[in-house]
């Protein structure tokens, strides 16, 4: 790539990663149980402590027992979509429990319920161009079909809404932002994609160490119009916008996105990597020769843009 062109590219991410902001939302809605209700409410507490100092332009919302009403939960929708953008991010965590009656979904909260459709009306109320619904309750497999749409990721802790036992899914999802080795490529950035591998290779753990049959699978879609799956790949086209959604940064990557003076490079990094993410799903679909001819040019760039994150 040509100097000139390779400025006008990194202007171009510089500006997009200065402006972006992510937008958090978590719920944890009815326990049934004490125990159940103590243990939501402690994970989405947990979750709003972990993304509040992952470092960036974060705006957090934490909604849970008696808060957790639908009157206050479109309340604070609508609110992230008064100030959300079109270059920001959205992430909706549900914690706690959801039925499923073969047509319709249910999220379990004080006074009515909040339906799959709701769900995803409220969501697409928001602007924010890249979207990421990560339900963790029972049943939540059977969100997936009301909720999926084009830039918006969905994980679900159950692979249909037919798997109704209690889930231990975020519980993993949580440690999963808690824990360095979810970042598996060391770019130090989970992505949505990291964290969900994480956890659901945990729950099954879970069960296999506890001599128990597994009553829940993770499943992952974000292309929009697919079929969940359970393990994403290029060959099945799953997991391209989960790889490229960072949910929270740690060590010098978090502490460049609290530096004003070097936020915009740490965006432009992740945007390169988010491009080097998608030519290697493009890969089977090119000619060798061109493949590596863009992911040595990329990879060159990235590498001029760590260089300057290290001074």
């Amino acid at each position: 790539m040509k100097l000139a062109a390779f400025l006008l590219a990194a202007s171009f991410l510089t500006t997009a990663g200065a402006r972006a902001a992510t937008f958090y939302l978590t719920v944890s809605g009815l326990g049934g149980e004490k125990d159940y209700e103590q243990r939501f409410a402690a994970q989405a507490k947990d979750i709003d402590k972990l993304v509040k100092g992952s470092g960036g332009e974060v705006r957090v919302t934490t909604l849970s027992g008696t808060e957790a009403t639908k009157a206050k939960i479109k309340a604070a929708m609508e609110a992230i979509a008064r100030e959300a953008k079109a270059d920001d991010a959205f992430v909706l965590t549900l914690i706690g429990h959801g039925t499923f009656d073969q047509t319709d979904y249910k999220f379990n909260i004080p006074g009515a319920d909040l339906s799959g459709a709701e769900i995803a009306a409220l969501c697409d109320s928001v602007p924010a161009g890249r979207q990421l619904i990560v339900n963790t309750t029972s049943a939540s497999g059977g969100l997936v079909e009301a909720a999926q749409k084009p830039k918006r990721a969905l994980i679900a802790a159950t692979k249909s809404g037919g798997e109704r036992n209690a889930t231990v899914f975020p519980r993993y999802w949580v440690e999963a932002l808690r824990d360095a080795s979810a970042d598996v490529d060391k770019n130090e950035v989970v992505t949505a994609l990291e964290a969900f591998r994480y956890a659901d290779r945990k729950t099954a753990e879970f069960y296999e160490t506890n001599k128990r049959l597994a009553t829940e699978h993770a499943v992952i879609e974000d292309t929009g119009s697919g079929e969940a799956v359970r393990v994403p790949s290029a060959e099945n086209k799953q997991g391209l916008l989960a790889s490229q959604f960072p949910l929270l940064r740690i060590g010098s990557a978090q502490r460049a996105a609290a530096d004003p003076a070097k936020r915009k490079l740490l965006g432009e990094k992740e945007q390169l990597e988010q491009r080097i993410d998608k030519l290697k799903y493009e890969k089977a679909a090119m000619p060798l020769e061109e493949y590596r001819k863009q992911l040595s040019t990329l990879l060159l760039q990235l590498a001029r843009v760590q260089e300057e994150l290290d001074k």
